[in-house]
C-alpha cells in the first residue's frame, strides 16, 4: 500500500537547478520507493491514499556522508593545529587502538550513530578499524537503527603502531569472516562490507593486492585516501616507484575502479590522475573542513564537476570537526570561491550544486538514493524551519537559509528506505 507525504518539497533531478513543489504529495511504495511527485493527489493516483501532511514543513532528501572515521569520533574538534601526518600519530592511531576493547566500542560507535541520525544523514561511508569484532558491531548498530552504511574494516601493515597492525593473512580472514556472516542476510541489507585500505603509505604491496583481490572475488566496493596532502603524495611517489601517480598506485591493485570506488579528498588531483579517475568512474568525497583543518589545501571541485567526475561530501570526522553534511555544503561553496578568486575562468559552486552533491550524486554510490524521482528509495528529512522566521521567503530561500543557519532540532522526521527512524539507542 502507498503512502503518501505532503509538504513544501524541493530536490535536485541535476546539479544545475532545484525541483520544487510547494505543498506538493510524494508517493512511497511498499518496498519505500518514490511512485511520483506532484502537486495535487490525481496526478499521483492517489486520491483514495491517506495522506500524511507535513504542513508549512520542507521535505528534502536525506543527507549522504561519503567519507567518515566512525573510531575517530571522540577526537571531533582536537588537535587541529597539526597538519595530517603528526595528527595521525599523535592523536589518530591513538585513539583507533582503543577499539580493540568491545565495551569502548559500542558505547563510542553508539553515540557516533546517534549522531549522525540527528544531523540527517541516513547513508554513509565509513572506515573502522583494523579490528573484526569492533566492525561487526559498527554495521550491527547501523542495522539495529534502520540507516544504511558500508563499512570498513580497515587495512593496515606498515607505518603504524603494532596495535593497528595486521598480517596480510589476517586482514584476509577477517573480511572473509564478514563476507560469510553476510552471505545470510538480506540482499537489499541497508549495510554492507567496503574494502578499505587506510591509504597507500599504511600497506604494504602485499596488502594492497590482496584488498584488490577481495574487492573483485566478492565485488565488493572500495574507499581510500588520494592525494590528499603534499607530502603524502612525495612519500607515494618513494613507496611505489613505478606508478606514474598516486592514483595509478590503486590502479594496478585493482582498487581504482575496478568495483565501485569512493575516494577522499583528491586536494591534488590533476592531469593523468584525474583522466584516469574519469575513466575508471571513480567517486570523488570532498571534505572541505578536513581539508582546511590539517592544511591539506582546496580541492578543484568545481573542475571534477565540469568534467563529469561524481562528486560526494564528506565529513571526515576528526579531520574535518563537523558531522553536519549540510555544513559541508556550506564550506564546499566557500572553498570554491577561494578557487575564484584564483582563477574567474571556473565560476564558484551554486547551492543546487552542493545540494545536489550531498543528495543525488552522493547518494549514487548506494544505488537509487538521494531524489524524490520514481524509483529512488525514500530517504528524507522534513525540516521544520519555522524557528527561522521565513514570512515572505521563497522556498528556495528558506532552505538556503535553513542550510546555514539551521541545526538538527529543525529536524522533525527522518526516513530510510520509507521507513520513519526514531532516535537510535545510546549507552
Amino acid at each position: 500500500m502507498k503512502k503518501v507525504y505532503k509538504a513544501n518539497i524541493l530536490y535536485t533531478k541535476e546539479k544545475s537547478r532545484f525541483e520544487v513543489v510547494e505543498n506538493g504529495y510524494v508517493a512511497v511504495d511498499a518496498d519505500g520507493r518514490v511512485t511520483g511527485v506532484a502537486g495535487d493527489l490525481k496526478s499521483l493516483g492517489c486520491e483514495d491514499a491517506e495522506v500524511t501532511d507535513f504542513g508549512d514543513c520542507l521535505l528534502i532528501p536525506a543527507m549522504n556522508d561519503m567519507h567518515v572515521h566512525a573510531p575517530q569520533y571522540r577526537n571531533q574538534a582536537i588537535a587541529m593545529d597539526l597538519e595530517l601526518l603528526p595528527w595521525l600519530q599523535n592523536y589518530t592511531f591513538p585513539e583507533e587502538m582503543k577499539y580493540a576493547d568491545l565495551d569502548y566500542a559500542e558505547r563510542m560507535y553508539r553515540r557516533f550513530v546517534r549522531d549522525q541520525w540527528r544531523f540527517g544523514t541516513m547513508r554513509s561511508c565509513v572506515f573502522g578499524t583494523i579490528h573484526t569484532e569492533s566492525t561487526r558491531l559498527l554495521m550491527n548498530i547501523y542495522r539495529e537503527a534502520g540507516m544504511g552504511a558500508l563499512v570498513g574494516k580497515v587495512g593496515m601493515n606498515r607505518h603504524c603502531p603494532d596495535g593497528l597492525s595486521e598480517t596480510v593473512e589476517e586482514m584476509v580472514e577477517g573480511y572473509e569472516t564478514l563476507i560469510n556472516e553476510e552471505l545470510g542476510k538480506k540482499k537489499d541489507d541497508l549495510v554492507g562490507l567496503i574494502v578499505t585500505p587506510r591509504f597507500i603509505p599504511s600497506c604494504t604491496p602485499e596488502m594492497l593486492r590482496a584488498c584488490g583481490e577481495l574487492a573483485a572475488k566478492y565485488q565488493l566496493p572500495v574507499q581510500s585516501h588520494l592525494s590528499e596532502n603534499m607530502d603524502e603524495i612525495a612519500w607515494v611517489q618513494k613507496l611505489e616507484k613505478k606508478s606514474s601517480h598516486y592514483g595509478d598506485a590503486y590502479d594496478r591493485y585493482g582498487l581504482f575502479g575496478q568495483t565501485p570506488t569512493v575516494m577522499a579528498h583528491c586536494v591534488w588531483t590533476k592531469g593523468e590522475e584525474l583522466e584516469l579517475i574519469k575513466k575508471r568512474g571513480v567517486m570523488v568525497a570532498h571534505c572541505p573542513t578536513s581539508n582546511f583543518n590539517v592544511a591539506s589545501g582546496m580541492a578543484p571541485v568545481r573542475q571534477f564537476l565540469d568534467e563529469g567526475v561524481q562528486v560526494g561530501l564528506g565529513s571526515d570526522i576528526s579531520g574535518g570537526h563537523d558531522l553536519i553534511i549540510f555544513r559541508m555544503m556550506v564550506y564546499a561553496i566557500q572553498v570554491s570561491k577561494m578557487h575564484y578568486q584564483q582563477n574567474h575562468e571556473r565560476a564558484f559552486l551554486t547551492l543546487s550544486e552542493a545540494f545536489w552533491m550531498a543528495t543525488k550524486s552522493g547518494g549514487s554510490f548506494f544505488g537509487r538514493v538521494g531524489s524524490f524521482e520514481p524509483g529512488y528509495e525514500f530517504d528524507a528529512l522534513v525540516i521544520d524551519d519555522s524557528p527561522l522566521n521565513h514570512d515572505n521567503y521563497s522556498l528556495l530561500e528558506r532552505l538556503e537559509r535553513y542550510i546555514y543557519l539551521g541545526d538538527d532540532r529543525h529536524i522533525v522526521h527522518r526516513f530510510c528506505r520509507g521507513k520513519e527512524i526514531k532516535e537510535p539507542r545510546i549507552i
